[in-house]
């Protein structure tokens, strides 16, 4: 069990950056190093054996190990972040005797630095309670005596409300009449018997009697108007007929009374058979 180890992180490209020592305090910076021509390219798995969380660089291919870095504290020296992209790192790799120096590294793509920093923050996260449950299984906690004394007692107020749809036992019961019903209303309402078969058989007769005598009269009424209806076009035919005749003879009449005035008395003059026609002497020209 000593040899098992947890992988927390496998990204299958990283870019390893020999880089120059730093000038000054304010930190590395990726513009310094050449980006374009990496030293060094593989895979990186970030694992955790016993207590140690370890960053391994590895081949590709066979897997061979080419450095690691072990980290005992996120942020800390080391992992380094640049001040100028987040997406480098300056690792602080160590051999198996101890010597250690500072490398760079980077990723293609910005999300595998974020999951980086993700994966390291929750491991320490988990490593700080693990530590602080250690401590307290160490220092005990103090027993609590939870039991009823001699003589002591507790009260307690249970307030039971009924369901919806459940009734109460001690609710009485409505009392009903024989076969279901409803007793009937204090008072004694009588009602009037109903009339003698006789007497009705004559009200209906009646009401038959009744109802034929208002067909009749209402088919009588509706041939009545009919017949008037009828009268009434007829002679307003005839009134149209004799006025359109009138109107004929009273424009031919006028058209003849012109023609004779557009003619004049040189027209009778000249035309003597005429005139013993036309009740006109002679002596009146």
């Amino acid at each position: 069990m000593d040899d098992y180890e947890s992988v927390l992180l496998v990204k299958p490209e990283v870019f390893v950056y020999r880089i120059p020592p730093r000038s000054s305090n304010r930190g590395y910076r990726a513009a310094d190093w050449n980006l374009g021509a990496p030293d060094w390219t593989g895979r990186m798995r970030l694992v955790n054996k016993k207590d140690e969380c370890i960053i391994k660089l590895e081949d590709k291919v066979s897997g061979e190990l080419f450095a690691k870095c072990p980290i005992d504290k996120y942020p800390g020296v080391a992992i380094e972040a640049v001040t100028d992209s987040s997406r480098y790192f300056v690792l602080r790799i160590q051999d198996e005797g101890g010597r250690s120096a500072f490398i760079g590294v980077g990723f293609g793509d910005r999300s595998d630095s974020f999951d980086l920093n993700v994966a390291l923050q929750d491991h320490f996260k988990w490593v700080k309670k693990e530590e602080e449950a250690e401590k307290e299984k160490e220092e005990g906690k103090p027993n609590l005596d939870l039991g009823f004394k001699d003589g002591q007692t507790i009260k307690i107020n249970m307030k039971i409300t009924k369901k919806e749809g459940q009734e109460g036992t001690n609710r009485p019961k409505p009392k009903s009449g024989a076969g279901g019903l409803l007793p009937p209303p204090p008072g004694g309402v009588k009602l009037a018997p109903p009339p003698a078969p006789a007497a009705a058989s004559k009200i209906g007769s009646a009401s038959n009697v009744d109802i034929l005598g208002d067909l009749s009269n209402a088919s009588a009424s509706s041939d009545n108007q009919s017949a008037a209806a009828g009268e009434i076009v007829e002679l307003h035919a005839v009134w149209s007929v004799s006025f359109g005749f009138l109107l004929c003879l009273l424009v031919y009449l006028v058209g003849v009374a012109l023609r004779a005035a557009a003619r004049g008395p040189p027209f009778l003059e000249a035309d003597s058979s005429i005139l013993p026609v036309l009740p006109i002497h002679r002596e009146s020209w």
